[in-house]
């Protein structure tokens, strides 16, 4: 297939239309085969997908390992057209727990100096705060990455899980290439305010969490069971009343997919696709196979009708129970 391309922001690399989401494969879905991780990444460069996306927090460490490893494993040329997103700033403890955010900008350096050794690279395509501090400005910690840009370690600015007035803020102290925040169409927040921020800035949006942690990937059922560490059985979306609420949208949703000949995946990933060429779905993707039906979504075409339907049968608030719970929803947007 050739892939699909799009551009992140006004001052920002071209990347492929569809990125992947690496987290999965380390930290918080339960038990991620190694090897078939490495795998699906190999694959995915092979398709054609560039933008690579993870946490130097994903697995405290292990994801950033992990995609270095398979880097450095990968053909040349495919190594080569590869773009590594990293967020940084989320500290954690032994026990596997969360203490806050650190945008310091001695902390925004002593944490690239670590995510490029762990890499095996010499740069970072594009290096964003996880959630904003609320002890540092915005300022400072984008001067600390912009610092680095001139130094030749970052390549571009992001943006992770803020709102508007922090990305103009942002935008204010240097270009910024994207925002990375949660759009599905069960979280579709941003289309009040901070899309039309982005939108007036030049600023693109990188979409995470578009099957909602796979909640309309149109593969989870209310009898599935979940592993004892993954972190969806903390989510409000995935709990009670809510996951069977949520389940029946995804039906209304297959039936749409039937129609056209897609999985309910695939018409929830186009859906995001067709809202705008300054926005590239990240597919957290863990195996091959689901790699293969996300990809399989840039063949999907959503004309006026689709859109409509789409539209009755998942109508934006439509979600019951919060993306996250209360601790976490505390830092996004802000």
């Amino acid at each position: 297939m050739t892939m699909q391309t799009r551009t992140l922001g006004s001052t920002g690399p071209q990347v492929s239309a569809l990125g992947l989401g690496c987290m999965g494969m380390s930290a918080l879905y339960g038990e991620a085969d190694r090897a078939e991780s490495i795998a699906t990444i190999h694959a995915a460069l092979e398709a054609g997908v560039t933008l690579l996306d993870t946490g130097d927090f994903y697995g405290v460490g292990h994801n950033e390992l992990l995609i270095g490893e398979a880097l450095r494993s990968a053909p040349a040329a495919r190594r080569e057209q590869a773009l590594v997103s990293v967020k940084f700033g989320a500290l954690r403890d032994p026990d596997g727990g969360w203490s806050g955010y650190d945008g310091r900008p001695a902390a925004v350096k002593n944490f690239a100096a670590y995510s490029l050794q762990r890499l095996g690279v010499d740069h970072i395509d594009v290096y964003r705060i996880a959630r904003l501090d609320p002890d540092v400005p915005i300022e400072e910690t984008v001067g600390a990455i912009a610092e680095l840009v001139e130094k030749g370690y970052v390549r571009h600015v992001g943006l992770s899980e803020v709102g508007a007035e922090t990305i103009r803020r942002a935008a204010a102290t240097a270009p910024i290439a994207d925002l990375q925040i949660e759009y599905s169409l069960i979280s579709r927040g941003i289309e009040t305010e901070i899309l039309p921020t982005t939108r007036e800035l030049g600023i693109s949006v990188t979409a995470y969490g578009v099957l909602s942690r796979g909640l309309i990937s149109g593969h989870v059922t209310s009898d599935r069971p979940l592993a004892a560490n993954d972190f969806r059985n903390f989510l409000p979306r995935f709990q009670g009343k809510n996951l069977q609420h949520n389940l029946n949208l995804v039906e209304a949703l297959r039936k749409i997919a039937e129609q056209k000949g897609a999985s309910v995946a695939q018409i929830a990933i186009a859906w995001v696709l067709s809202r705008g060429e300054d926005i590239v779905p990240l597919v957290g993707a863990r195996t091959r196979e689901r790699l293969g039906e996300s990809l399989g979504a840039l063949d999907v075409t959503l004309d006026t009708a689709d859109l409509a339907a789409i539209e009755e049968a998942v109508p934006p608030g439509a979600a019951a129970g919060e993306r996250y719970g209360a601790a976490q929803m505390a830092h996004v947007e802000l």
